[in-house]
């Protein structure tokens, strides 16, 4: 059974959130959602439920607009659009 569609989208750009939350985690802001999107990966893996991904990506979606805020040139509004474009699949 091929995975559906909305759930590479979204597995791509929580992927993506992570990868950006992992190069501005220079003083351990981060930690935390960071652990939580390798966790919510690591386990869609295993079940195929994009539940925890869903709940995780949601949270990520903010901090990244918040820090934004703080630091516009950190974070592309590419990376913004494309979490909130594969979260308004779900």
């Amino acid at each position: 059974m091929d995975e559906p569609k909305e759930n590479i989208a979204l597995l791509k750009s929580t992927n993506e959130a992570l990868e950006k939350f992992e190069k501005i985690n220079t003083k351990g802001d981060f930690d935390e959602i960071i652990d939580k999107l390798k966790y919510v990966h690591g386990s869609y893996n295993h079940d195929g439920n994009p539940v925890g991904v869903v709940e995780f990506g949601k949270k990520a979606l903010e901090l990244l607009k918040d820090y934004k805020q703080q630091k516009p040139r950190q974070v592309g509004k590419k990376l913004i659009d494309n979490l909130e474009k594969s979260l308004a699949e779900f």
